[in-house]
């Protein structure tokens, strides 16, 4: 089978959205499907207002829609809700290519607490994107309900998965993160206005506090809490490593659609502690982990779970399945059978 992925969202950044395509892409690749994908580093680009980590692709029309007819693909999915996207989107609607979307990112939420929009508006937006899709793939429960609510109901279930050739209990221990005074609380992700740090630097349980991650709030935040360890980014067995150094894993997000780095924690052994929120309570299990309205709570009883039961947890959670959910939702194109 041929599929275009088309998004906005890919290498250089280094966020859930990415490493889930590149999962996926992986996968599908494996078993014996053609993948094209069409993200930005095809275009010209500029910075994205607010956040210059992120280009905006300048992205044509009849650009994008060469490269999707240039391929000849047998199903079409739009990852992500950018200029990229809106020009495959309008090529799919003109020439009557059915296609599938996937809500990753509360851009509502996101939006508002970058600008103070109204997410009412920013919602129109997403209505009017997705309609047309004959599916949207979304990665939990509670996103399908918000997605009903807001009158998009044909939603595919999406999950994500763990890449154990990586993440797991046994491996190095990253030993400057080992190093520090315990317990050792570790955030993993964009250091950004949405992500909620605050409320994880913020927090008075004692021991060490480290984030990983590089992004527009880092250089404020580091003045607000100097005894905080910023390392920058970590990919790969370095951040195998670091998970497996850290006593808990603190996921502050409130605007989170699945939240990636807590089940690669969890395979590492590492709980977590997080607000009980669209994410984790989808994603939690009160034995692997401890979700409060108070985060110093929810620190203090992740704290008590066995990282055994962590890692045991984790699996799961797997990218094959991730690969074979994502294929089911596909439709095709010019009467292909997914089934051939």
């Amino acid at each position: 089978m041929r599929i275009v992925i088309v998004t906005d969202a890919w290498t250089p950044q280094i966020n859930g959205v990415v490493r889930t395509l590149q999962a996926v892409t992986r996968e599908l690749e494996a078993i014996g499907h053609e993948v094209l994908v069409i993200a930005p580093d095809r275009f010209r680009s500029v910075p994205c207002p607010t956040y210059p980590e992120i280009r905006l692709a300048l992205a044509s029309t009849a650009a994008v829609a060469r490269l999707i007819d240039g391929f000849a693909p047998d199903a079409i999915h739009l990852a992500t809700e950018g200029p990229v996207c809106l020009a495959a989107r309008k090529h799919c609607l003109a020439t009557a290519l059915p296609f599938t979307t996937a809500y990753h990112t509360q851009f509502p939420d996101y939006v508002a607490a970058r600008t103070g929009a109204n997410p009412d508006w920013i919602w129109r937006y997403i209505r009017w994107f997705h309609a047309p899709a004959q599916a949207i793939l979304a990665a939990t429960p509670s996103i399908a309900r918000t997605l009903d609510r807001q009158g998009l109901g044909q939603v595919r279930a999406w999950g994500r998965g763990v890449d154990f050739s990586l993440f797991g209990m046994a491996g190095a221990r990253d030993p400057d993160i080992a190093a520090l005074p315990g317990p050792v609380q570790l955030y993993v992700g964009r250091i950004a206005v949405e992500k909620n740090l605050e409320a994880f630097l913020g927090a008075a349980h004692p021991g060490s506090k480290v984030v990983i991650g590089e992004g527009p709030a880092r250089a404020a935040l580091e003045r607000r809490f100097p005894d905080a360890h910023f390392l920058g980014t970590r990919s790969g067995t370095a951040l195998a490593a670091a998970y497996r150094a850290a006593d808990v894993l603190v996921f502050p997000s409130r605007t989170d659609t699945f939240g990636l780095v807590m089940i690669e924690a969890l395979a590492c052994g590492t709980p977590v502690a997080a607000y009980p929120v669209t994410g984790p309570i989808d994603v939690l299990d009160d034995r692997v982990a401890a979700m409060d309205a108070d985060l110093d709570v929810a620190i203090a009883a992740a704290l008590t779970r066995e990282r055994i039961a962590c890692a045991a947890y984790a699996g799961r959670f797997s990218w094959p399945a991730s690969a074979r959910q994502f294929l089911a939702a596909l439709v095709p194109i010019r009467g292909y059978s997914l089934a051939a």
